[in-house]
């Protein structure tokens, strides 16, 4: 800003000076005088030139910056939307079951598998998992039906029930001989409780 009063009071300067030229210009002025006169007004015309290029220049560059910060405060506030919607949990599409075996609570011990070498991968070792609940779908369960459970309590219990799902057909997917005994019986105690529902999953 202080470049733009320092151009400014050169101009009007100069103009100043030329005005007084011009006035004097009453009485007869000598050729030279005449001269220089035509110069400074020269000169000064130039100066206006590059002057008013120099604030086309800063308006293009205005216009643009406003233009920028229109894109970025549009920018700012998706993210702030995203920010304020974005679930605890995103859904997650897995692929064949083949991550380690986990705790099973009701028997106190850790499954175990036989070696990867020896359980078969196809298409039909894969297990669907329920989907983690979005928020949209959270908020659109009635409270009497909700109580007090929060939306990562209810998360939490999905993901229970998907590792506990993962596992159980971890272990009926495999052969019983690979197994050792304690996921013998429980491979035996999973194909007791099957109905012709939970066969369609295997």
């Amino acid at each position: 800003m202080s470049e733009l009063e320092d151009i400014s009071h050169h101009i009007h300067d100069r103009i100043s000076s030329l005005q007084r030229m011009l006035d004097l210009s009453v009485v007869a002025l000598p050729h030279n005088k005449i001269r220089k006169l035509g110069q400074e007004l020269f000169s000064l015309q130039r100066l206006l030139e590059e002057l008013e290029k120099c604030v086309d220049r800063q308006r293009e560059q205005l216009k643009h910056l406003k233009e920028l910060e229109q894109s970025f405060q549009k920018d700012a506030e998706n993210v702030d939307h995203l920010k304020d919607n974005m679930p605890a949990h995103m859904p997650v599409k897995k692929g064949p079951a083949n991550g380690k075996p986990v705790l099973n609570n009701n028997d106190g011990a850790a499954v175990q598998l036989g070696q990867p070498e020896n359980v078969k991968k196809s298409g039909k070792n894969y297990v669907r998992e329920m989907e983690f609940i979005t928020m949209p779908e959270f908020d659109s369960i009635p409270q009497y039906m909700r109580g007090r459970v929060s939306y990562d309590k209810l998360n939490a219990a999905v993901q229970s029930l998907n590792t506990a799902v993962t596992a159980k057909y971890k272990i009926l997917h495999q052969s019983a001989k690979t197994l050792n005994n304690h996921a013998r019986k429980l491979h035996q105690r999973f194909k007791d409780q099957e109905t012709k529902d939970t066969k369609a999953l295997q």
